[in-house]
């Protein structure tokens, strides 16, 4: 049985929280996002967005029903909200990010972008009757009775919370790309090219500047899909 604690000297480096204040923090719930690409939502609403003062104020506002993910009604607090995620509070929406220093930001958006929500592929299976599962990057699994268009490595954008795709961005020259690892975490840059390695190593995608693996590599749309950080 997995402990739903860890050490907070251990938590993963992109939360954005002070390491040395209390031994335990909570651990997200077992969730689409791999433990650095979440964090759960007890720690999100009490120490990230300051709505509550301690957990038993978070549960309670949970338990309101004012809380979604995804256009989603969430009452577990130990629920993962990650990347890209659309959590909403009352008349508050915010979307997961990664900023520049590699930590997961909670971000304010418009009702309107809190209706959708950019998902990358990563990857696609045939199931049985001959159906095509889409596998994204937040656990999501969308089936299809055709084999669609989309590869690993595009990004589609879903309809919230319908789950209906709206729309599809290929991964391909001249595509905007948000990075989400490497040492240009959290910048935007225009792919100029990429190459698909015959072998284990990993695919790699060249930018004006640099170059980095394409499992960092995350294809938006345009620019107003990764909110901007708000200078207080």
């Amino acid at each position: 049985m997995s402990s739903s604690h860890i050490k907070r000297l251990m938590m993963p480096r992109s939360w954005p929280l002070p390491r040395k204040t209390t031994v335990w923090v909570q651990k997200p719930d077992p969730c689409g996002h791999s433990i650095e690409k979440c964090m759960p939502m007890g720690m999100i609403l009490r120490d990230i967005l300051g709505v509550a003062h301690n957990r038993r104020e978070a549960k309670k506002i949970l338990h309101s029903r004012k809380v979604m993910v995804d256009g989603k009604i969430e009452t577990a607090v130990g629920r993962g909200v990650g990347l890209m995620d659309v959590l909403t509070v009352g008349e508050n929406n915010f979307r997961c990010v990664l900023d520049i220093n590699g930590k997961l930001r909670y971000r304010p958006i418009s009702k309107k972008q809190a209706s959708s929500k950019t998902c990358r592929v990563m990857g696609k299976t045939t199931v049985s009757g001959g159906k095509t599962q889409l596998h994204l990057h937040d656990g999501r699994n969308l089936l299809f009775d055709s084999n669609p268009e989309y590869k690993s490595g595009d990004s589609v954008v879903i309809s919230l919370p319908e789950q209906e795709i709206t729309s599809h961005h290929k991964f391909e020259e001249g595509a905007l790309a948000y990075l989400t690892g490497g040492s240009h975490i959290g910048e935007t840059a225009t792919v100029s090219s990429r190459e698909i390695k015959r072998s284990s190593k990993a695919n790699e995608v060249s930018f004006d500047d640099f170059g980095t693996i394409a499992d960092y590599v995350f294809i938006l749309g345009n620019s107003k899909d990764i909110p901007l950080e708000v200078v207080e």
